[in-house]
């Protein structure tokens, strides 16, 4: 599957995004933490676009790349199975 990186959707910015997969895979750094409802409204907004969040914590894509790239993979072929 390809992803792009920084895609802007709407009035956001996509950290990395599928648009054939429609899924979108965000990258959050510690800050997120104090940002949790402007990033359940992004959230809302991009499931809304018709795209598939999922969300990583920065300290487990540098400590856990190979279960980070096995969640993204078992997204999408869930999704290919035709499941929301």
């Amino acid at each position: 599957m390809k992803f792009r990186r920084q895609v802007p959707i709407g009035s956001y910015h996509a950290d990395f995004c599928s648009h054939a997969a429609r899924l979108i895979v965000e990258v959050d750094g510690d800050d997120h933490a104090m940002k949790l409802k402007c990033d359940a409204a992004r959230t809302r907004f991009l499931k809304h676009e018709g795209y598939d969040v999922i969300r990583f914590a920065n300290a487990d894509v540098m400590t856990n790349l190979d279960g980070v790239v096995t969640a993204i993979g078992a997204r999408i072929a869930h999704k290919q199975k035709g499941r929301p």
